[in-house]
């Protein structure tokens, strides 16, 4: 049994097969373009991310026995927002890339606020431009219309593992993992949940928010009628720098003994 690996970053997306000795045994990527509207603007567009997703997973399962692949994990660069239509999946707007310095004048008004310490004590980190939470803030004051579609319920929220697990499933499944989650600053890092509190300091509504599940765990499959006629248990997520820690190993493992049968 192999395992099918989804690395989405801000340059391009990754598809390996992994074999049950932890060897790769096949590679795929496909570059992405990124553009830059303003000085310190850069954004993505969401549809060319997932093409490409599906375009790099098409290569690497022309170099394999598909049939020997029975679960997907997603590893995905953390700071990239997302927004998509809940019904049609498409996204009214381009991501915002990590390295977009757009959120800076809301992280900077926190900090005349006091309001520092005070994230950082909740979340472990300071507040940053490259955090998705600064990014929606953002949103919230300069793009009203769309912002008022995220507060009605329509346009869902996320990072790129949220939106490739939504597409992925056909919009069934809107979810994160905590290492993702943490890095937007609205994760409680006690609670290991979203932060009504947090929430409010940046004006998110948590509704829009995906649920937060174990980075190994099977979350759900694949819907075949959208991903290349694949129904693979979705098995673990997790933030780029989190699979490199060491108390992150066993997120390869669990990709593979999560789908395995129980006797």
């Amino acid at each position: 049994m192999s395992v099918l690996a989804i690395d989405a970053g801000t340059a391009g997306v990754t598809a390996v097969v992994v074999d049950p000795d932890g060897r790769v045994v096949a590679r795929a990527h496909q570059d992405l373009a990124a553009h830059a509207p303003r000085p310190g603007w850069l954004e993505q567009a969401p549809e060319g991310l997932w093409q490409a997703t599906l375009r790099s997973t098409r290569e690497v399962l022309a170099d394999v026995d598909a049939t020997e692949v029975t679960s997907l994990g997603i590893t995905n660069e953390r700071g990239t927002l997302v927004l998509w239509d809940r019904e049609t999946l498409g996204s009214p707007r381009p991501a915002i890339d990590r390295a977009d310095r757009r959120g800076a004048d809301v992280c900077a008004r926190l900090r005349d606020a006091g309001l520092e310490d005070r994230v950082r004590d909740l979340t472990g980190l300071r507040p940053d431009a490259a955090s998705p939470a600064a990014k929606l803030g953002w949103l919230a004051e300069h793009e009203p219309h769309t912002w008022a579609l995220v507060e009605a319920g329509r346009y869902a929220i996320g990072t790129l593992d949220s939106y490739l697990v939504a597409r992925m499933t056909r919009g069934t499944w809107h979810v994160t993992d905590a290492s993702n989650a943490r890095r937007t600053l609205l994760l409680g890092q006690e609670e290991n949940a979203w932060s009504d509190e947090l929430c409010h300091l940046f004006g998110v509504p948590p509704d829009a928010l995906p649920d937060v599940v174990p980075s190994w765990t099977r979350i759900a499959p694949t819907d075949p009628s959208v991903f290349l006629g694949l129904s693979l248990p979705i098995a673990g997520i997790a933030g780029d720098e989190a699979p490199a820690d060491p108390a992150h190993q066993r997120w390869y493992a669990a990709l593979e003994s999560s789908t395995r049968p129980r006797s």
